[in-house]
């Protein structure tokens, strides 16, 4: 019988009940987080709709000058208001690149795989945070795993700009879109367990992570389809 439960006049006490509730401080995060990255979502669709309208051209790796300059200003400032600037524009760069593609696979397969891949993408989401919140697992363990799978992954990605090599790609698109629903339940526990206090540098990684699924979505249902 375990001493903590019997009081001084030696009567069995009923088990504690462990709180699961969340501290004030990690709410606070993940509510800041939640919101900046609804209010990004909406900025780089409008951005993304706006590339589509003037027919803007897919600019291929040159896209990534500018998002690697807006990533490193966000790291620079995430302490600071001048970080949300950067944060819209970073993500508002990303939706603009983004327009290009949407357009491509609506001229070449319709309106509908791009609304799978958008609702796959919503759904992998949150089934990946609701498991997180719900069990509580702290998921530090795989950081490693993943920071190194999606660097190969991404170091593949652009030799096979070059390569055009249409097997690789489909690997790549699926590594992409399992690594990022990894760093998604990742992310989520870095939060709830004090890994992660900083809101702007969380919705950083959910989104690029989002963008990187709905990208790959995108591919391999544009291959299926066809």
């Amino acid at each position: 019988m375990n001493p903590a439960n019997i009081n001084q006049a030696g009567i069995k006490q009923p088990n504690a009940i462990v709180s699961t509730a969340l501290s004030p401080e990690v709410s606070k995060v993940l509510r800041n987080t939640y919101a900046l990255l609804a209010m990004t979502l909406a900025f780089s669709a409008a951005t993304a709709g706006l590339a589509m309208a003037i027919n803007a051209p897919f600019m291929g790796l040159w896209t990534l000058l500018p998002y690697f300059a807006f990533l490193w200003l966000t790291e620079k400032h995430k302490n600071s208001s001048k970080g949300l600037i950067w944060v819209f524009a970073l993500t508002g760069w990303l939706g603009f690149t983004m327009g290009p593609i949407i357009s491509y696979y609506l001229a070449s397969s319709g309106a509908d795989l791009v609304l799978t891949a958008l609702g796959g993408t919503a759904l992998i989401f949150f089934a990946c945070s609701a498991y997180v919140l719900t069990t509580r697992k702290n998921l530090s363990f795989m950081t490693g795993f993943l920071m190194t799978g999606m660097l190969v992954a991404f170091v593949a990605a652009i030799a096979n700009v070059f390569l055009h090599i249409q097997g690789l790609a489909l690997v790549i698109s699926s590594v992409f879109a399992m690594i990022s629903a990894g760093v998604i339940m990742w992310q989520t526990s870095a939060i709830i367990h004090g890994g992660e206090r900083n809101y702007i540098s969380a919705t950083v990684t959910l989104f690029v992570m989002l963008f990187n699924l709905f990208s790959s979505l995108l591919h391999l249902l544009g291959v299926a389809d066809d």
